[in-house]
């Protein structure tokens, strides 16, 4: 694998496929954040549980994440309350803002070993304009007696090594793990507990079987009470079920070789995550071993891939000039699934959950909303679910705006 996640987790585990008939109480499709979550929080209330997986744990999103566990969702507050309304918006406000306290409790809990900091966050402004956003964004949170402010272009310079930037709104809620280990770390945790997990394991259909269903793979199946489809921007195509109607977003990385030890205490030396407030956003963060990983919305695996890489050269070194010798290493892409209200979606329908839609915010609310849906998989409140729970869902158009997305991330990475 290119992924730098991958090649340095430190994290262990790997899980045969399914090759027999099983019986449980619930099936979760997607072994990455939330499928993990979900099983996880599900066995300790005493069901047993299975996952598949089509790959392999974090395969999809979870494994080529930037690792920033924010709080809260990409929406300022005021937005997801004009969409939800206040009673649904306050509940799924307040859920998300404490859901980093679920990720970095269940580090703790299970001594997941995935470089785990919580030093908050850095939202850059790139700009005048961006700085006025952040400034509105902080005037929301405070009035919500959150642990955010504004800091200043030069306490910016000190903390993140780079003069390029109006300022920033640091949230202390917040703070950056290594991925990939901590969904291993996820598995393992629910490996623990009774979960079993199955690898390469691809999901051919789902059919109901009177009051429970059966989920047929090529070499077994599973029948269960309930299924939870948490597959997120990976789901299979066969069915309405695992196909969440979304567009999508790629988003790409790279990592830069070792940064020599007297450089890299002027970069980022209290270990925060960033990303800036540009259309086509950027984001960076350091490695346990010093390095630098940058990177941007684009698909480099796409044919015109070359468009990403050479803006992201470009582009890192405007940022870090004193890193303009150190090279840039592997490039990897992954997918965002992309709702229209930048809000994640539950859909529950005949003993089946599918949770989808992060819109890039998938660490603390996948962990978070897994929690939940397992306390509505035991007690059958849909209350227990802090996103408002939907029948069905669709959106039209998908195919059209991913590509308007991709093209415009390409347009922009080609201004020198």
């Amino acid at each position: 694998s290119q992924n730098h996640w991958h090649v340095n987790a430190v994290e262990e585990g790997q899980y045969g496929p399914l090759s027999d008939d099983i019986t449980v109480d619930i099936a979760v499709i997607g072994a990455g954040f939330t499928g993990l979550s979900t099983a996880l929080h599900a066995a300790k209330s005493g069901a047993k549980v299975a996952v598949i997986d089509a790959k392999h744990v974090g395969f999809g999103g979870s494994g080529r994440n930037v690792g920033l566990v924010n709080a809260g969702l990409w929406l300022p507050p005021e937005d997801v309350i004009s969409t939800l309304g206040i009673d649904a918006g306050n509940r799924l406000i307040d859920r998300l803002s404490r859901a980093p306290d679920d990720v970095f409790d269940l580090i703790k809990t299970y001594n997941i070993q995935c470089d785990a900091h919580r030093n908050g966050t850095l939202h850059l402004a790139h700009s005048k304009s961006g700085l006025k956003d952040l400034e509105r964004r902080n005037t929301q949170w405070k009035a919500r007696g959150v642990d955010t402010k504004i800091i200043d272009a030069a306490e910016v310079a000190k903390r993140v090594g780079s003069d390029c930037y109006h300022g920033a709104l640091l949230d202390y809620r917040a703070g950056v793990i290594q991925p990939f280990d901590y969904v291993r770390g996820l598995a393992r945790a629910a490996h623990s507990h009774g979960v079993q997990i199955y690898e390469n394991t691809v999901l051919k259909s789902t059919e109901p079987n009177g009051d429970s269903w059966t989920v047929t793979t090529p070499s077994g199946t599973i029948r269960a009470q309930k299924i939870v489809y948490a597959t997120n921007a990976y789901g299979p195509s066969h069915t309405v079920q695992t196909t969440p109607k979304t567009s999508y977003v790629y988003y790409f990385q790279t990592v830069s070789d070792r940064i020599p030890d007297k450089i890299a205490q002027s970069i980022l030396n209290q270990k925060e995550g960033c990303w800036d407030t540009a259309m086509i956003m950027s984001s960076f963060r350091m490695t346990r071993d010093n390095r630098l990983v940058y990177g941007a919305m684009g698909n480099t695996d796409a044919p015109h891939g070359g468009i990403h890489k050479s803006w992201a050269r470009r582009s890192f070194d405007r940022i870090f000039p004193q890193l303009s010798h150190i090279a840039l290493g592997p490039f990897w892409s992954g997918k965002i699934a992309m709702t229209t209200t930048k809000i994640p979606k539950v859909v529950i329908n005949k003993n089946t959950v599918q949770v989808f839609g992060f819109s890039g915010r998938g660490i603390a609310p996948g962990t978070a909303l897994g929690k939940d849906i397992a306390e509505y998989l035991a007690t059958g409140n849909t209350r227990d679910i802090s996103v408002p729970i939907d029948a069905d869902y669709s959106e039209a158009y998908t195919q059209a705006k991913s590509a308007y997305f991709e093209l415009g991330a390409s347009v922009i990475h080609t201004i020198p």
